[in-house]
């Protein structure tokens, strides 16, 4: 299984394909570190229009641990910030797991 798997790509436009890629390669490089282990990281981006000119993005996170499964979801009109905030709670829920253990 390939260690990153984005689902719902296409919906995309280049520019927000290209922000997405970056993000997710940078902030899989610092779970697979924090977590010491090799991970696969499966990404749900969906988006929502209602008639309007700006599209909402869902994304939901999903990193499989040989130990523990994290999930994380978030919702907000700009993909990078979405991005950013999903995988912050996912830093955080793991930093929380790890120590705790």
């Amino acid at each position: 299984m390939e260690p990153i798997q984005v689902v719902g790509i296409g919906l995309l436009d280049e520019q927000e394909k290209s922000i997405a890629n970056k993000l997710v390669n940078e902030y899989y490089q610092k779970i697979s570190r924090e977590l010491k282990n090799t991970v696969s990281v499966t990404i749900h981006i969906k988006t929502h229009t209602k008639g309007g000119k700006r599209k909402k993005f869902d994304v939901r996170v999903k990193v499989s641990a040989p130990t523990r499964i994290f999930e994380s979801q978030e919702s907000d009109w700009d993909l990078a910030r979405t991005l950013h905030k999903v995988f912050k709670n996912m830093e955080r829920q793991i930093k929380h797991r790890l120590h705790s253990d």
